[in-house]
């Protein structure tokens, strides 16, 4: 059996490659071997393999030369959904809906199209169709939507100089709850538990303003949601942001944000610049992410039996934020 040059230096690379399957190399030393002029029964024995083995993959050699090394297609059992059925489920799924219900499932749908439930889910899978999940959106209606976005990021991606960009909202009605039943402590193997139903002491108010570049808080707490207590918290800033520094304030369009009482106070200090998120955008105003850390982390399995305890809990918990602060990093 001769063997070309070319295919001696391919044969000896996958035996010698670390990466070549244990199967193609051994197939390599069989045809490398028979090239030698040594016997089939000689590289059975040198090899260790079965007469037979050396056999096929010598004849494979001849027959189809280092293609017929490779594995063969094995056949597999018939397939049984075709591509029309596979594209009906998709238009089924994607323009109809079941009389029943308001979306398909896969037991509607295998019922439907006479396939089974597990073919139905692996055709979902494979086009990423899930007909159980909804998400919801708001499309903003404001006229100037642009250039107020623009406004806005433009101060989270390059703010000005000399001057501290504060985002500024109020959590309104925050509640102060007490269960009827005591919390039953988490134990090994189960979960915390508390009582469906619960008192409510009654609600206090956070403004805050949260610095972009450091993250620093600032807060204050009201029982009630007026343009007079946001203008006490307007004075709080003023007094607390260094005089030589402009404040750019971003704010949601809130009605207290625009009475007449807070406009001649920002005319009495001309270093508040307000800017507005457009309407149905307050997501835009990165304070928003902080209350919901604020939410998550303290409010949501907080138990107050009083709206005093909750602002202590709430005054706190702004005060250790405030000890080492983290910025929300506003990326393109």
């Amino acid at each position: 059996m001769s063997v070309t040059d070319a295919q001696r230096a391919v044969l000896e690379g996958w035996v010698r490659r670390r990466s070549t399957a244990q199967a193609l190399a051994q197939r390599s030393r069989i045809v490398l071997e028979c090239a030698e002029g040594y016997s089939i029964m000689e590289v059975s024995r040198r090899l260790q393999v079965s007469p037979d083995t050396v056999r096929t993959w010598r004849r494979r050699f001849l027959e189809r030369g280092l293609e017929g090394l490779s594995d063969e297609p094995r056949p597999g059992v018939p397939r049984k959904i075709t591509d029309v059925d596979v594209e009906r489920v998709i238009v089924k799924t994607l323009e109809e809906k079941p009389k029943n219900a308001t979306h398909w499932s896969t037991r509607s749908m295998a019922a439907a199209t006479g396939m089974s439930q597990s073919a139905i889910s692996r055709i979902w899978r494979a086009f990423a169709l899930a007909p159980h999940r909804t998400q919801t959106f708001k499309l903003s209606t404001d006229p100037l939507f642009i250039d107020k976005v623009r406004d806005v990021v433009g101060l989270y991606l390059d703010p000005p100089e000399k001057a501290l960009v504060l985002c500024v909202d109020e959590k309104s009605q925050i509640q102060a709850l007490d269960r009827s039943q005591p919390v039953l402590p988490m134990v090994p193997g189960v979960p915390e538990r508390r009582s469906h139903d619960y008192v409510r002491a009654g609600t206090t108010t956070l403004f805050a303003a949260l610095e972009v570049a450091t993250g620093k808080v600032i807060g204050s707490l009201h029982r009630r949601h007026r343009a007079v207590e946001f203008k006490k918290f307007l004075a709080k800033l003023d007094k607390e942001v260094p005089a030589e520094l402009e404040v750019h304030l971003i704010l949601d369009n809130y009605v207290t944000h625009k009475t007449p009482a807070i406009k001649k106070w920002l005319l009495a200090h001309p270093r508040f610049h307000l800017h507005f998120t457009p309407t149905s955008s307050s997501w835009l105003n990165l304070v928003e992410r902080w209350f919901a850390e604020l939410t998550q982390k303290k409010l949501k399995r907080g138990v107050h039996r009083s709206v005093q305890a909750l602002e202590r809990d709430i005054r706190s918990w702004l005060a250790d934020w405030n000890e080492h602060p983290r910025p929300f990093v506003w990326t393109k």
